[in-house]
């Protein structure tokens, strides 16, 4: 599993025009699925998500998490982390799990985030999986962090 984590002041995802998801302070939370993902590698990020400390507190150091500052989570599928580039000029994405197997690996890591989430109000919206989406958003710093497990 891959993730891009950024934080953001806001952020919104759109199909087709229609607003699918939308956040204020929070992070932005990019995620792609390999077909040998496991229920412990989801449980780990979804922890580790909500876990970092990368808001500032009164001394202006990143020392709060997601919770402790009221923020929220968006989170988009995003195959195309693991596309490989090394060759020619389009990348491949064998490595990435195909539909079938990466829609019940998103669904999860969304549930076990509304979950552990839940017992701080932490909110989270989604992006539509598959869908051509538009993704804007303002990167707070910027922070962005690429997580992997």
């Amino acid at each position: 599993m891959r993730v891009v984590l950024q934080r953001v002041s806001r952020a919104a995802v759109l199909v087709e025009g229609r607003v699918t998801g939308s956040i204020g302070v929070g992070f932005l939370v990019l995620a792609g699925f390999a077909p040998s993902d496991t229920e412990d590698q989801l449980a780990w990020m979804a922890d580790k998500v909500l876990g970092l400390r990368l808001f500032g507190d009164a001394e202006g150091k990143m020392n709060l998490a997601l919770a402790e500052v009221g923020g929220a989570l968006l989170v988009v599928s995003q195959f195309t982390l693991y596309g490989d580039a090394r060759k020619g000029r389009r990348p491949s994405f064998i490595d990435a799990a195909p539909p079938e197997v990466a829609i019940p690996l998103y669904e999860r890591f969304v549930a076990l985030l509304r979950e552990r989430g839940a017992a701080s109000g932490t909110r989270v919206e989604t992006g539509e999986f598959g869908a051509m989406m538009e993704v804007e958003l303002v990167n707070d710093g910027p922070v962005t962090l690429v997580l992997e497990r």
